[in-house]
Protein backbone atom coordinates (compact mmCIF):
# COMPACT_ATOMS: atom_id res chain seq x y z
CA UNK A 1 0.00 0.00 0.00
CA UNK A 2 1.25 3.46 -0.88
CA UNK A 3 1.89 5.55 2.21
CA UNK A 4 0.24 8.81 1.18
CA UNK A 5 -0.20 11.75 3.53
CA UNK A 6 -3.68 11.15 4.94
CA UNK A 7 -6.15 13.51 6.64
CA UNK A 8 -9.33 12.40 8.37
CA UNK A 9 -11.94 15.14 8.69
CA UNK A 10 -14.03 13.88 11.58
CA UNK A 11 -12.87 11.58 14.36
CA UNK A 12 -15.95 9.46 14.97
CA UNK A 13 -16.10 5.71 15.46
CA UNK A 14 -15.49 4.80 11.81
CA UNK A 15 -12.49 7.11 11.46
CA UNK A 16 -11.01 5.74 14.66
CA UNK A 17 -11.47 2.17 13.45
CA UNK A 18 -9.85 2.84 10.06
CA UNK A 19 -6.94 4.67 11.69
CA UNK A 20 -6.44 1.83 14.17
CA UNK A 21 -6.51 -0.73 11.36
CA UNK A 22 -4.05 1.22 9.21
CA UNK A 23 -1.54 1.76 12.02
CA UNK A 24 -1.82 -1.87 13.10
CA UNK A 25 -1.07 -2.90 9.52
CA UNK A 26 2.10 -0.78 9.50
CA UNK A 27 0.93 2.53 8.01
CA UNK A 28 3.24 5.31 9.30
CA UNK A 29 1.33 7.11 12.07
CA UNK A 30 3.23 10.31 11.31
CA UNK A 31 1.57 10.47 7.89
CA UNK A 32 -1.94 10.42 9.37
CA UNK A 33 -3.67 13.54 10.72
CA UNK A 34 -7.14 13.67 12.24
CA UNK A 35 -9.19 16.84 12.58
CA UNK A 36 -12.19 17.18 14.86
CA UNK A 37 -13.85 19.92 16.95
CA UNK A 38 -13.73 17.74 20.08
CA UNK A 39 -10.25 17.66 21.62
CA UNK A 40 -10.78 14.58 23.88
CA UNK A 41 -11.44 12.35 20.84
CA UNK A 42 -8.32 13.67 19.14
CA UNK A 43 -6.15 13.27 22.23
CA UNK A 44 -7.28 9.66 22.56
CA UNK A 45 -6.30 8.98 18.94
CA UNK A 46 -2.89 10.58 19.41
CA UNK A 47 -2.31 8.67 22.64
CA UNK A 48 -3.43 5.29 21.29
CA UNK A 49 -2.01 5.43 17.76
CA UNK A 50 0.61 8.18 17.66
CA UNK A 51 -1.01 10.12 14.82
CA UNK A 52 -1.02 13.89 14.36
CA UNK A 53 -4.10 15.82 15.48
CA UNK A 54 -5.61 19.26 14.98
CA UNK A 55 -8.89 21.05 15.56
CA UNK A 56 -8.48 22.81 12.19
CA UNK A 57 -9.83 20.99 9.13
CA UNK A 58 -7.80 23.24 6.84
CA UNK A 59 -4.58 22.52 8.72
CA UNK A 60 -5.17 18.77 8.41
CA UNK A 61 -6.08 18.98 4.72
CA UNK A 62 -3.50 21.51 3.53
CA UNK A 63 -0.61 19.08 3.02
CA UNK A 64 -2.68 15.92 2.67
CA UNK A 65 -2.63 13.85 -0.51
CA UNK A 66 -5.81 12.04 0.57
CA UNK A 67 -8.69 13.52 2.56
CA UNK A 68 -11.18 11.14 4.19
CA UNK A 69 -14.58 12.80 4.54
CA UNK A 70 -15.99 11.41 7.76
CA UNK A 71 -18.42 14.04 9.01
CA UNK A 72 -22.19 13.65 9.30
CA UNK A 73 -23.96 14.04 5.93
CA UNK A 74 -25.84 17.13 7.09
CA UNK A 75 -22.54 18.86 7.92
CA UNK A 76 -20.72 17.92 4.70
CA UNK A 77 -21.70 20.92 2.55
CA UNK A 78 -20.69 23.54 5.09
CA UNK A 79 -17.48 21.71 5.97
CA UNK A 80 -16.35 21.38 2.35
CA UNK A 81 -17.34 24.98 1.51
CA UNK A 82 -15.21 26.23 4.42
CA UNK A 83 -12.33 23.97 3.39
CA UNK A 84 -12.35 25.21 -0.21
CA UNK A 85 -12.58 28.80 0.99
CA UNK A 86 -9.58 28.42 3.30
CA UNK A 87 -7.39 26.38 0.94
CA UNK A 88 -8.50 27.99 -2.30
CA UNK A 89 -8.67 24.63 -4.05
CA UNK A 90 -8.51 20.90 -3.39
CA UNK A 91 -6.56 20.28 -6.59
CA UNK A 92 -4.21 17.32 -6.43
CA UNK A 93 -6.05 15.70 -3.53
CA UNK A 94 -8.05 12.48 -3.52
CA UNK A 95 -11.29 12.67 -1.52
CA UNK A 96 -12.63 9.44 -0.04
CA UNK A 97 -16.10 9.72 1.46
CA UNK A 98 -17.37 7.37 4.14
CA UNK A 99 -20.53 9.46 4.61
CA UNK A 100 -23.89 7.85 3.85
CA UNK A 101 -26.35 9.25 1.36
CA UNK A 102 -24.24 11.72 -0.66
CA UNK A 103 -23.53 10.90 -4.30
CA UNK A 104 -20.17 11.59 -5.92
CA UNK A 105 -21.56 14.34 -8.16
CA UNK A 106 -23.06 16.14 -5.18
CA UNK A 107 -19.82 15.82 -3.23
CA UNK A 108 -18.06 17.38 -6.21
CA UNK A 109 -20.44 20.32 -6.16
CA UNK A 110 -19.89 20.79 -2.43
CA UNK A 111 -16.12 20.68 -3.01
CA UNK A 112 -16.09 23.50 -5.55
CA UNK A 113 -16.19 21.34 -8.66
CA UNK A 114 -13.56 18.84 -7.49
CA UNK A 115 -13.89 15.53 -9.36
CA UNK A 116 -11.29 13.21 -7.82
CA UNK A 117 -13.66 11.48 -5.43
CA UNK A 118 -14.30 7.89 -4.33
CA UNK A 119 -17.42 6.96 -2.38
CA UNK A 120 -17.42 4.15 0.17
CA UNK A 121 -20.11 2.53 2.30
CA UNK A 122 -18.75 0.60 5.30
CA UNK A 123 -21.02 -1.18 7.76
CA UNK A 124 -20.84 -1.14 11.55
CA UNK A 125 -18.86 -4.40 12.03
CA UNK A 126 -15.97 -2.38 10.58
CA UNK A 127 -15.67 -1.05 14.13
CA UNK A 128 -14.40 -4.54 15.03
CA UNK A 129 -12.28 -4.96 11.91
CA UNK A 130 -14.96 -7.27 10.47
CA UNK A 131 -16.67 -4.82 8.16
CA UNK A 132 -18.02 -5.06 4.63
CA UNK A 133 -17.42 -1.94 2.55
CA UNK A 134 -18.84 -1.13 -0.86
CA UNK A 135 -16.80 1.24 -3.05
CA UNK A 136 -17.67 3.29 -6.14
CA UNK A 137 -15.42 5.44 -8.31
CA UNK A 138 -16.27 7.25 -11.55
CA UNK A 139 -14.53 5.93 -14.68
CA UNK A 140 -11.91 8.68 -14.77
CA UNK A 141 -10.47 7.83 -11.32
CA UNK A 142 -6.96 6.40 -11.65
CA UNK A 143 -6.21 2.79 -10.75
CA UNK A 144 -3.69 3.92 -8.11
CA UNK A 145 -6.41 5.94 -6.35
CA UNK A 146 -8.81 3.00 -6.49
CA UNK A 147 -6.15 0.70 -5.06
CA UNK A 148 -5.42 3.11 -2.22
CA UNK A 149 -9.10 3.44 -1.26
CA UNK A 150 -9.59 -0.32 -1.39
CA UNK A 151 -6.56 -1.08 0.76
CA UNK A 152 -7.53 1.63 3.24
CA UNK A 153 -10.98 0.11 3.73
CA UNK A 154 -9.50 -3.40 3.92
CA UNK A 155 -7.93 -2.21 7.18
CA UNK A 156 -11.41 -2.72 8.68
CA UNK A 157 -12.66 -5.77 6.77
CA UNK A 158 -13.61 -6.91 3.26
CA UNK A 159 -14.34 -4.74 0.22
CA UNK A 160 -16.50 -4.91 -2.89
CA UNK A 161 -16.47 -2.53 -5.88
CA UNK A 162 -19.71 -1.63 -7.65
CA UNK A 163 -19.70 -0.54 -11.30
CA UNK A 164 -22.65 1.83 -11.02
CA UNK A 165 -23.15 4.25 -8.16
CA UNK A 166 -26.68 2.92 -7.65
CA UNK A 167 -24.96 -0.29 -6.57
CA UNK A 168 -23.99 1.45 -3.34
CA UNK A 169 -27.67 1.35 -2.37
CA UNK A 170 -27.62 -2.39 -2.99
CA UNK A 171 -24.61 -2.65 -0.69
CA UNK A 172 -26.59 -0.72 1.93
CA UNK A 173 -29.48 -3.21 1.68
CA UNK A 174 -27.28 -6.33 1.66
CA UNK A 175 -24.55 -5.25 4.11
CA UNK A 176 -24.93 -1.73 5.48
CA UNK A 177 -28.32 -2.32 7.07
CA UNK A 178 -27.99 -6.09 7.32
CA UNK A 179 -26.36 -6.40 10.76
CA UNK A 180 -29.66 -5.15 12.17
CA UNK A 181 -31.55 -7.88 10.28
CA UNK A 182 -29.40 -10.50 11.96
CA UNK A 183 -29.81 -8.81 15.35
CA UNK A 184 -33.59 -8.87 14.92
CA UNK A 185 -33.57 -12.57 14.01
CA UNK A 186 -31.24 -13.33 16.91
CA UNK A 187 -33.55 -11.37 19.21
CA UNK A 188 -36.53 -13.43 18.07
CA UNK A 189 -34.66 -16.70 18.73
CA UNK A 190 -33.42 -15.50 22.12
CA UNK A 191 -36.87 -14.39 23.23
CA UNK A 192 -38.37 -17.75 22.32
CA UNK A 193 -35.47 -19.52 24.06
CA UNK A 194 -36.40 -17.59 27.21
CA UNK A 195 -40.01 -18.67 26.74
CA UNK A 196 -38.71 -22.25 26.66
CA UNK A 197 -37.21 -21.74 30.11
CA UNK A 198 -33.67 -20.43 29.56
CA UNK A 199 -32.40 -17.38 31.42
CA UNK A 200 -31.62 -14.23 29.36
CA UNK A 201 -27.88 -14.93 29.67
CA UNK A 202 -28.31 -18.53 28.61
CA UNK A 203 -30.53 -17.56 25.68
CA UNK A 204 -27.99 -14.99 24.50
CA UNK A 205 -25.15 -17.50 24.75
CA UNK A 206 -27.09 -20.05 22.72
CA UNK A 207 -27.87 -17.50 20.02
CA UNK A 208 -24.54 -15.68 19.74
CA UNK A 209 -22.43 -18.84 19.66
CA UNK A 210 -24.71 -20.42 17.06
CA UNK A 211 -24.59 -17.27 14.90
CA UNK A 212 -20.80 -17.14 15.22
CA UNK A 213 -20.46 -20.79 14.29
CA UNK A 214 -22.85 -20.52 11.34
CA UNK A 215 -20.97 -17.49 9.96
CA UNK A 216 -17.67 -19.35 10.32
CA UNK A 217 -19.08 -22.34 8.42
CA UNK A 218 -20.07 -20.03 5.57
CA UNK A 219 -16.64 -18.39 5.49
CA UNK A 220 -14.71 -21.67 5.70
CA UNK A 221 -16.71 -23.42 2.97
CA UNK A 222 -16.62 -20.97 0.02
CA UNK A 223 -17.20 -23.79 -2.47
CA UNK A 224 -20.63 -24.56 -0.95
CA UNK A 225 -23.69 -22.45 -1.68
CA UNK A 226 -25.74 -21.12 1.23
CA UNK A 227 -28.57 -23.41 0.16
CA UNK A 228 -26.23 -26.44 0.23
CA UNK A 229 -24.96 -25.52 3.69
CA UNK A 230 -28.54 -25.29 4.92
CA UNK A 231 -29.47 -28.61 3.33
CA UNK A 232 -26.44 -30.31 4.88
CA UNK A 233 -27.64 -29.47 8.40
CA UNK A 234 -31.29 -30.28 7.69
CA UNK A 235 -32.17 -33.95 8.12
CA UNK A 236 -35.32 -35.02 6.31
CA UNK A 237 -38.24 -35.32 8.68
CA UNK A 238 -36.22 -33.90 11.58
CA UNK A 239 -36.58 -30.92 13.86
CA UNK A 240 -34.61 -28.52 11.63
CA UNK A 241 -36.68 -29.48 8.59
CA UNK A 242 -39.88 -28.74 10.49
CA UNK A 243 -38.62 -25.31 11.57
CA UNK A 244 -37.39 -24.43 8.06
CA UNK A 245 -40.72 -25.51 6.56
CA UNK A 246 -42.51 -23.17 8.97
CA UNK A 247 -40.25 -20.25 8.00
CA UNK A 248 -40.86 -20.90 4.32
CA UNK A 249 -44.62 -21.31 4.71
CA UNK A 250 -44.77 -18.00 6.56
CA UNK A 251 -42.98 -16.24 3.68
CA UNK A 252 -39.53 -15.56 5.12
CA UNK A 253 -37.84 -15.33 1.70
CA UNK A 254 -40.25 -12.87 0.02
CA UNK A 255 -40.45 -10.87 3.25
CA UNK A 256 -36.66 -10.52 3.28
CA UNK A 257 -36.70 -9.39 -0.35
CA UNK A 258 -39.39 -6.82 0.48
CA UNK A 259 -37.38 -5.50 3.42
CA UNK A 260 -34.21 -5.14 1.33
CA UNK A 261 -36.08 -3.33 -1.43
CA UNK A 262 -37.46 -0.96 1.21
CA UNK A 263 -33.88 -0.24 2.31
CA UNK A 264 -32.85 0.46 -1.30
CA UNK A 265 -35.82 2.78 -1.80
CA UNK A 266 -35.02 4.71 1.37
CA UNK A 267 -31.33 4.97 0.45
CA UNK A 268 -32.29 6.35 -2.98
CA UNK A 269 -34.63 8.86 -1.33
CA UNK A 270 -31.94 9.97 1.14
CA UNK A 271 -29.59 10.83 -1.73
CA UNK A 272 -31.91 13.71 -2.58
CA UNK A 273 -31.75 15.23 0.91
CA UNK A 274 -28.21 16.59 0.81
Amino acid sequence: MQHRTLAFIGAGNMSRSIIAGLVKAGYPAGQITAANPSLPKLEALAREHGIRITQSNAEAARDAEVIVLAVKPQLMASMLAALVEELGSLEGKLLISIAAGIKVARLGEMAGGHDRIIRTMPNTPALLGLGMTGLYAPDHIAAADRDFAELMMQAVGKTLWVEQESGINGVIAAAGSAPAYFFLFMQAIAEEAEALGFSPDQARLLVQQTALGAAAMVEQNPELSLQTLREQVTSKGGTTAEAIKTFQQQGLMPLTAQAMQAAVARATEMETLF
